[in-house]
């Protein structure tokens, strides 16, 4: 009789391998995942190296990998289970109160990086193993159909001999056959795991609830350790105060903590809270003026984004409200934990590496805010008007809203930190408002008149005062403000810049202060975020690569603004408004010309 099954496993199992784990860390920790769940206090990741024979030299790759753990071990029934695609002892609502639920990891992870996972795992000692594996070759040739029924085998003798804890109970899974391995040696691959598995599990690593041995092994001499590490706590709130961040931080806390805020969300029926926690770089953080460069700028330059975590579980660093050419992004932390029993509402996919409908709604705020709010519409209008058309994420846009503002303000606060530095002075030193004076003078001596020139005649110590309140509207401290307003007049400058949030959709303003030009940007402009930042922020905090992307980002800028102004030129009817545009291109053109001949 003909196969009618609606998945034909033969057929499906090659295409289930493309289940889309980020990458070889992501699958190892859905092992891990079930580790804890079966309350491991012990876990053990294990790389085997082989020696190979390329053709002008010989190499080591991993040829197997295993995670042991001391939990409580599964009986023959649940080791079936745990083999089977969607099945487990989680399923049900009622017993969903920790890290797994989706009977999806074990053998969905194990095949999206291997062609063969084994079983091993006991409940009354290690002579007493049960065996049992999957093997994706045997599936696709139908030379088996079904889960092996789990049989009592021994341990082999060289994991015995690689794992330190094997205790009365516990599992060990192997890998081998691995032909979708993201790195192929042992040190890289425990290297980037250890990053993303102190992260995920930092919580219950800080509390010391869970200890995390990763090892690696020559396949041909198994009694002796070539690599070894704990997995230390990552923490991208910088909150803990031992974590993995190098010295000076790696036994106190590098951020400090604002008021969390536990918001409650009315989901099937039942109330469930969802705590919001901030943290903000401490201003020792980023006394060096190459903060960015040092070992924890650029640890910190790898924890970027709003960590969303489940069951005391990260699954993601979220990115979108990060802007990628703004280094300062990496001086502030943002985490968000919630029940599983808020998975359908979150949107937490099967492989535990996102909040789907979180993520959605997080981006739509941070980058839509202007269009979903339009017509003066509160946050509770649209959330009221999401409710009505079904829309499930319509709870999660206030805690999205609540997001934004503060990373809008923590952002303000990171901007301010090193206002009045030495390297902020620099900045200010530099050649182009010279260049710039200049040339306006020599305007100035051909007739041209501009509405700050009247200011000149006032008594210099009278200028410095009008401009030191500008600099001080702006946020500068008074002895900051001070020193660059007696800059200006000293230095003859006939600019200064400032930065501001304002409420206008005007990119800069001009007004006369003190007998110069006081050019006011604005922040919340994006082309600050786009093409001024990447100019004015201090490349002390950038590497090679970050500087790169930053030059890139600046001429795609660059470029926008261009096309901005060509549109908005192009949509102008034929006529005066047309010809009066065209006039004021041309003028701005003719003065920058001038002032870009002198840089």
């Amino acid at each position: 009789m003909q196969n009618e099954t609606y998945v034909p496993a033969h057929l499906a199992i090659e295409a289930m391998r493309d289940n889309g784990y980020k990458n070889s860390a992501y699958a190892i920790a859905e092992l891990m995942d079930n580790s804890v769940q079966a309350e491991a206090d012990k876990i053990e990741l294990l790389c085997s190296e082989e020696e190979i024979l390329l053709p002008n030299r010989k190499s080591k790759r991993i040829s197997q990998i295993a995670v042991l753990d001391n939990g409580k071990g599964m009986n023959n029934e649940v080791l079936k289970m745990a083999l089977q695609f969607g099945n487990g002892t989680r399923l049900t609502r009622d017993k969903r109160d920790g890290i797994g639920r989706f009977g999806m990891g074990l053998p969905a992870s194990s095949i999206s990086q291997c062609k063969c996972v084994e079983i091993w795992s006991w409940q009354n000692g290690i002579e007493n193993a049960l065996y049992s594996y999957l093997d994706v070759d045997k599936i696709k040739n139908e030379q088996v159909q079904e889960v092996p029924q789990p049989v009592n085998k021994s341990i082999p003798e060289e994991w015995l001999e690689r794992g330190a804890n094997f205790g009365e109970t516990g599992t060990l899974v192997v890998w081998s056959n691995l032909d979708r391995l993201m790195w192929s040696k042992a040190k890289t691959l425990i290297e980037n795991s250890e990053h993303l598995i102190g992260r995920m599990y930092r919580k219950f690593i800080n509390k010391g609830c869970l200890d995390i041995r990763l090892a690696s092994f020559d396949s041909d001499n198994y009694n002796k350790c070539s690599f070894e590490q704990k997995a230390k706590p990552n923490d991208p709130m910088y909150l803990m105060k031992h974590s993995s961040c190098p010295e000076p931080f790696n036994d106190k806390p590098m951020f400090e903590e604002w008021p969390a805020r536990k918001e409650t969300i009315q989901f099937q029926g039942i109330e469930h809270e969802i705590t919001i926690r901030f943290s903000v770089a401490k201003p020792e953080a980023r006394a060096n003026r190459q903060a960015g460069a040092t070992p924890h700028g650029k640890h910190a330059a790898k924890n970027v984004g709003i960590s969303i975590v489940r069951a005391g579980r990260e699954l993601e660093l979220n990115q979108s409200i990060v802007s990628a050419s703004e280094p300062r992004e990496r001086w502030w932390g943002i985490e968000v934990e919630f029940p599983p029993a808020l998975d359908e509402l979150m949107g937490v996919t099967n492989n535990k590496q996102y909040a789907r409908n979180f993520s959605d709604v997080i981006d739509m705020v941070a980058n839509d805010s202007e269009n979903i709010f339009r017509s003066d519409k509160t946050y509770n209008q649209t959330k009221e008007e999401m409710e009505e058309e079904g829309d499930p994420r319509a709870p999660l846009i206030e805690i999205a809203n609540i997001i934004k503002n503060n990373h809008s303000s923590m952002m303000d606060i990171i901007r301010k930190q090193k206002e009045g530095t030495q390297s902020d002075k620099k900045r200010y030193e530099i050649k182009p408002e010279q260049t710039a004076s200049q040339i306006t003078r020599e305007r100035m001596e051909q007739g041209y008149k501009g509405a700050s020139d009247e200011g000149e005649i006032k008594p210099p110590k009278d200028r410095e005062k009008d401009i030191k309140e500008a600099f001080v509207s702006t946020g500068y401290d008074e002895k900051t403000a001070s020193e660059l307003a007696a800059t200006t007049v000293s230095n003859n400058l006939k600019y200064f810049f400032t930065e501001d949030d304002l409420e206008s959709d005007a990119f800069f303003t001009v007004r006369p202060r003190g007998g110069a030009i006081h050019v006011k940007l604005n922040m919340k402009h994006d082309a600050y975020k786009h093409l001024v930042e990447v100019l004015l922020s201090d490349i002390n905090e950038n590497d090679q690569d970050e500087l790169q992307t930053r030059l890139h980002n600046a001429s795609e800028g660059l470029k926008l603004l261009l096309m901005a102004w060509a549109r908005y030129e192009d949509e102008l009817p034929d006529g005066p408004d047309k010809e009066k545009a065209q006039e004021i291109r041309n003028d701005w053109g003719r003065i920058a010309k001038r002032f870009l001949k002198k840089s």
